[in-house]
């Protein structure tokens, strides 16, 4: 402790609602999983770099469109930084998605891109 400040822990702990990279690949690799992956960019950054098979429902439209999803299924939320899919988990969870397994990817996915 310094100047009454306790020191971080050595290894923060992780975001219980974050995934990684890899985890998006296997839920995008094997259907069996029953995960989805959406994407809250926006549509500019949708066209300059997208994952397969992954729909845009961007985080400015979640309001009008989140009627689209299915509360009953397993989602993950992917943007650039997290900030975005971040804001829309916390819209979906006061929608009352208690199964929208509040994931957001974590790490790099440039190496998913399409």
């Amino acid at each position: 402790m310094f100047c009454g400040i306790t020191p971080e822990p050595a290894s923060p702990q992780a975001n219980p609602d974050e995934v990684t990279v890899q985890d998006m690949k296997k839920a995008l690799d094997d259907p069996k999983l029953g995960i989805k992956v959406i994407d809250v960019r926006e549509p500019d950054e949708y066209e300059i770099a997208r994952v397969k098979g992954v729909p845009l429902l961007p985080l400015s439209q979640l309001q009008q469109r989140f009627t689209e999803l299915d509360p009953n299924q397993h989602y993950y939320l992917h943007c650039k930084a997290g900030v975005r899919s971040l804001k829309a988990l916390g819209f979906l969870r006061e929608q009352g998605f208690k199964y929208f397994s509040q994931e957001l990817v974590k790490g790099p996915h440039h190496r998913l891109v399409g």
